[in-house]
């Protein structure tokens, strides 16, 4: 396998250290971008950098996120302009009485939306602020809720974007026919442990049985006196500051959201046919019923695009980061380093440890279901181990690490709606993501010796 060694390891450690020191994201991916340039081509970083940034530009999956994210932005926009998330969150403060409830009610919401991660977080973010504001929830729970049923739900439903790709890649290895692969990922489903766990843990912290720790709980007296927001989000605050109706319909909520529900649906799982739909929806549903005029309308599709921006560009540098780790051979470097020690009983636990650390380091989750099934599998079945367990580390794998990166697109995301600083969300949330990591990996180490 080609890589760098040790070396390969260093611009992600660069970023990961220079994110905490200094609280920002883009600043800290855009170092340690530069840093793997240099070391790739030490004579010619800036162009490689340039070249690089260009052919991520160009990807289709980068297209696909840039105007799924932008478009929910969009709808989002509409949606509060248009008085229907103030009247739904109004719905909600008369039937949730207080503090837990308000976050059980958000965690609830969540489960709901299971189509779409980004779907999710933008949301069950946006929509639940103001319900949870009324209770001086930090803005920084509210983001763990949001990012915790966010693609740990996605995983556990077929009826998903991550299940449907997954499922994709499982008939490519030829372990279920074409069109058979959901069938087989129903099986897979209860062995993707982080995601049950860390689907569970968010309701016991809620009701106060798994205690609020470290930053989190600095978070959370901060917001008992009434400062409710970080400091430096606005700059990721998506939700626009816009005049609402008078007598908000939610109607205006509702319609829209179960347009966005079902066209997703309709189209095969396609979040951007979804989200596209919706908007051609909504324009003409508020234009006829004079919500709206189509002139605000469009204009608000601007705003709301323009207001995703930053967002935007963090998922962006994260992408040029996976493309210098790539580079850098750091997928390959961690593979090896394990590969000597794996046992039958220890594949499913040290491959959740190995491919959380790339999902974490590389912000790519797909790709490394895409990289490392030809991997697994192969072992797995030389090794006799169970496959479904094996298959179920694999997604936990990806799932721990989109929970956790803080420059992860679902992380991002998360903050964005939930009104709160991308590395103060990061951090409050990483000691229940350890939690739900660490009992994930008990469990495997139990299953891979009895199962």
């Amino acid at each position: 396998m080609d890589h760098y060694g040790l070396i390969s390891l260093l611009p992600t450690a660069f970023v990961v250290g220079l994110a905490i020191w200094s609280k920002k994201t883009f600043e800290s991916l855009l170092g340690g971008c530069l840093l793997g340039f240099m070391i790739l081509s030490p004579r010619e970083f800036f162009s490689t950098a340039t070249d690089t940034l260009l052919s991520v530009m160009q990807d289709p999956t980068i297209g696909w996120v840039t105007l799924v994210c932008g478009l929910f932005g969009s709808l989002i926009f509409l949606l509060t302009a248009s008085g229907g998330t103030k009247a739904f969150s109004t719905m909600m403060l008369r039937l949730v009485k207080g503090r837990k409830s308000a976050l059980i009610a958000t965690w609830m919401l969540g489960l709901v939306i299971f189509i779409d991660d980004y779907l999710n977080a933008l949301t069950v973010g946006s929509t639940m602020r103001k319900l949870t504001d009324k209770y001086n929830v930090s803005r920084e729970m509210l983001a763990y809720v949001v990012d915790s049923t966010a693609a740990p739900i996605c995983v556990l439903i077929p009826l998903s974007t991550w299940a449907i790709f997954i499922s994709g890649l499982l008939e490519n290895q030829g372990l279920a026919a074409v069109g058979q692969g959901i069938e087989l990922y129903f099986q897979i489903i209860p062995f993707i442990l982080y995601a049950w766990i860390a689907v569970l843990v968010v309701p016991l912290v809620s009701i106060g049985w798994i205690p609020l720790m470290g930053s989190m709980k600095r978070s959370e007296r901060r917001a008992q006196s009434g400062e409710l927001v970080p400091k430096g989000s606005q700059s990721i605050d998506i939700l626009v500051k816009s005049q609402e109706t008078q007598n908000p319909q939610i109607a205006h909520f509702i319609l829209p959201m179960m347009a966005l529900i079902g066209a997703t649906i309709f189209f095969d799982i396609d979040a951007l046919k979804g989200i596209l739909f919706t908007l051609f929806f909504t324009v003409i549903y508020y234009s006829v019923f004079r919500v709206n005029s189509l002139l605000e309308s469009v204009e608000g599709i601007f705003k709301g695009f323009k207001s995703m921006i930053y967002a935007l560009a963090i998922v962006l540098i994260s992408f040029v980061l996976k493309e210098v780790n790539d580079g850098l051979g750091l997928t390959d470097y961690i593979i090896e380093v394990v590969s000597p020690v794996l046992t039958k009983e220890l594949l499913p636990a040290l491959a959740f440890v190995s491919l959380s650390l790339v999902a974490f380091a590389t912000g790519s989750f797909w790709g490394v279901y895409a990289i490392s099934f030809p991997i697994i599998i192969p072992l797995a079945q030389s090794l006799e181990v169970n496959l479904l367990l094996a298959i179920g580390s694999v997604i936990s794998a990806g799932t721990f690490g989109s929970h956790a990166c803080f420059y992860g697109d679902s992380t991002v995301l998360s903050a964005s709606a939930s009104g709160c600083n991308n590395m103060a969300h990061a951090l409050t949330q990483l000691p229940y993501v350890l939690l739900s990591g660490l009992l994930s990996l008990i469990v495997f180490l139990i299953l891979g010796y009895t199962v």
